[in-house]
């Protein structure tokens, strides 16, 4: 049997393939502390899980337009003009089986055979496999750890050509936790004005994990707005991962051709999860804000934690529930079983394998010198987990 040639030209996420992995040790009676997934580990506000036990009651259980119903699409207006200042309108958003959908809907709607996508690393998973189910090509730009992984405008001047098409970053950024000011995106947003055959895909999932101050979306600039395809979702800021909706604002031209694709794909996502999605994006983020300062409280538990830890180089992350530590120094060096550790991809093996500690190698997000360590995970967990890696750096010769 000859399977399709289009698997060949993606990978499974690493994020996806550690948590299977852990999960399989688990079924064998390992204990594993999973710091790899980025999932928060709250419950779901109770105000939004009264909302979709009231759409059970009231029979929201048919078909609904495949872009969403019109009062969630008013919603998500709604909440981007009260959160950032952004005028759409309903006719604008798409409403996705998750943000990852979004995301795959414009890389689809807009990237031909060939067209260039820029990718600042480091970078999540996805972007880069999308791009490449498209048939374009992927065009990765190594940011600086002294620049905060974050590009700069010449960088981005200099990696851009005729044949560039799209633009995809993230911000707060996963895996990194980089946070883009307003200041950094008016740089950006100049650069892009210089070449207005480049689309911008701002992923902006983590906006409201951000540690420094109030979130900013390259959106805001209004001779770039109808380029930005805008892309944002429930599951983080709400603890929504399971309930499956993302959604995108963009231009009316490219959310049609995203409705048109979806339409083939999924249409529209779960009718109940969209009606818990209106609670969510119009009632109080008072839940949201309490979760953020549990994960605030973590992260300074996380950096104490790294600095206990010889040769690791690690910067606080002003966003998202990720470090992302340069553990470079520990390559060469030898397991108890006297096998040489040559990368980070070995390293997070032996970390799971050994220490039973679930991490991700950073060379997935495009920096092979790190790990994604999560700390979307209680403080005795995030405790438990450091203490079996140091043990573990600390068997190695």
């Amino acid at each position: 049997m000859q399977l399709s040639s289009l698997l060949s030209k993606f990978n499974e996420p690493e994020t996806l393939k550690m948590a299977k992995l852990g999960r399989e040790l688990r079924a064998n009676g390992i204990d594993i502390t999973d710091l790899s997934l980025g999932e928060p580990d709250f419950d779901t506000p109770v105000h939004i899980k009264e909302a979709a036990k009231k759409a059970i009651d009231e029979n929201f259980s048919h078909y609904t337009p495949v872009a969403g119903y019109i009062d969630l699409r008013e919603a998500v207006c709604y909440k981007l003009k009260r959160d950032n200042n952004l005028d759409y309108v309903p006719a604008q958003i798409i409403v996705s089986t998750g943000a990852k959908q979004s995301i795959a809907n414009a890389v689809l709607a807009v990237v031909d055979k060939d067209d260039e996508v820029i990718i600042p690393t480091p970078y999540w998973v996805t972007y880069s496999e999308i791009v490449r189910l498209a048939g374009g090509v992927v065009k990765l730009v190594k940011t600086g750890f002294e620049n905060g992984y974050k590009i700069t405008p010449q960088e981005l001047q200099n990696a851009i050509t005729p044949q560039t098409k799209l633009f995809m970053f993230s911000s707060p950024c996963n895996p990194t936790g980089a946070v883009y000011s307003k200041d950094e995106l008016a740089a950006l947003a100049a650069i892009f004005k210089l070449h207005p055959q480049v689309f911008i895909m701002s992923d902006e999932i983590y906006e409201f994990i951000n540690f420094n101050g109030k979130h900013e979306s390259i959106a805001q600039f209004d001779f770039l707005k109808n380029r930005v395809i805008l892309i944002n979702g429930l599951s983080k800021a709400f603890a929504m991962t399971g309930w499956r909706l993302g959604y995108m604002a963009a231009s009316a031209d490219i959310a049609t051709a995203c409705d048109k694709l979806q339409g083939q794909f999924t249409s529209a996502t779960c009718s109940i999860t969209q009606r818990a999605a209106i609670a969510a994006l119009t009632g109080t983020l008072q839940p949201t804000h309490i979760m953020v300062q549990k994960f605030k409280d973590r992260r300074k538990k996380v950096m104490s934690l790294l600095k206990e830890i010889p040769y690791i180089i690690c910067t606080e992350p002003p966003g998202a529930f990720y470090v992302f530590p340069d553990v470079s120094a520990y390559f060469g060096k030898v397991t108890a079983n006297g096998d040489t550790l040559q990368n980070a991809d070995e390293l997070a093996m032996y970390f799971l394998n050994t220490a039973h500690v679930s991490v991700v190698t950073g060379k997935a997000f495009g920096e092979p010198n790190c790990i994604r360590i999560s700390f979307a995970n209680s403080t005795a967990n995030i405790e438990k987990g450091f203490a079996k890696i140091t043990r573990a750096l600390a068997a190695l010769t």
